[in-house]
């Protein structure tokens, strides 16, 4: 049995990308060793990388001079295999991802994302003060970017706004869309018309954006498991259903597992346990206790990860 992609979608530019973990070691220290062992294994899946997030790349406890190395070394092992790219984590102000992108850029990534302007203190910015905060940071530098519309700040960048950006900006390469409402999904993809990659954050909407004509999704489920995610969008490529049905299946129950055990400090615990460079999570996050690793392991056993 077949499936066919969806026509607004070149299937040959189905792809994924890992959020990726920064190891460190038992004592909190940044662990150049472990951060070139993960990558590497991120490489050999084929798998896109993005480095230093907020989430997964617990962007917020690295210090300037890590954050810097961290970009780096993923240019060091990734460049010409795979997608480099460096992510950040939410600003305050623009001048703040005016100084990342500079940073980045100075690093010789790729492309770098733009997060959504996050004020804080449950504040949410007015339209042209969303506008405004963009249009300082596009203006600043043509290092390539990919905007991003999160919902953890609380609002939905506006689609028009997002099209009008792809138009105007010709280093806007992508935009990485993580809400849960389908229908602005398929509006921001419609909008760009194939002008500019469209992602997905997390594998749950995976199926539904390649649907809708996006190009695929991130995760930080690649982490521990990047050659499933890549079997995914391998599937996909091949019109193949009934491979498309077991991988996706399997990677949300890994997903779902994950997510419930602690998210990234379970993924780190796991990496350890199978003897791949996880390191421990950075304070104030602290590392799960041995039951939930137990019980994320028997998964991943059962789904012939481990």
């Amino acid at each position: 049995m077949s499936v066919t992609p969806s026509p607004a979608c070149n299937p040959t530019r189905a792809s994924t990308f890992v959020i990726s973990i920064t190891p460190f070691g038992a004592d909190g220290s940044f662990d150049e060793a472990g951060v070139r062992s993960h990558l590497r294994r991120m490489a050999a899946a084929g798998v896109g990388v993005y480095l230093g997030g907020g989430g997964s790349g617990e962007g917020y406890v690295l210090t300037r001079e890590e954050g810097r190395r961290l970009l780096e070394i993923g240019v060091e092992e990734l460049r010409g295999r795979v997608p480099v790219r460096a992510m950040g984590t939410e600003p305050r102000t623009a001048a703040e991802m005016v100084d990342y992108v500079r940073l980045a850029g100075s690093a010789g990534v790729e492309a770098v994302q733009i997060y959504s302007l996050d004020p804080g203190h449950g504040h949410r910015p007015k339209r042209p003060e969303i506008q405004a905060y963009f249009e300082e940071i596009l203006g600043a530098s043509e290092v390539a970017m990919v905007i991003s519309t999160h919902q953890s700040v609380g609002y939905t960048v506006p689609v028009e706004m997002l099209a009008g950006f792809v138009e105007q900006y010709e280093h806007v390469i992508g935009l990485n869309v993580t809400h849960q409402d389908l229908g602005y999904l398929a509006d921001v993809v419609d909008a760009v018309a194939g002008r500019a990659e469209v992602h997905v954050g997390g594998p749950a909407q995976a199926l539904a954006a390649w649907s809708l004509g996006a190009n695929g999704y991130l995760s930080s489920e690649a982490n521990l498991a990047p050659e499933l995610c890549m079997a995914v969008v391998t599937a996909y490529q091949r019109g193949d259903a009934q491979a498309l049905a077991s991988t996706f299946g399997r990677l949300l129950r890994l997903f779902r597992a994950l997510y419930g055990a602690g998210g990234i400090r379970a993924t780190k615990a796991v990496l350890n346990r199978l003897g791949h460079a996880g390191g421990v999570p950075r304070k104030p996050q602290l590392p799960v206790s041995d039951a939930s690793v137990d019980t994320v392991l028997a998964l991943c056993r059962d789904l012939e990860l481990a």
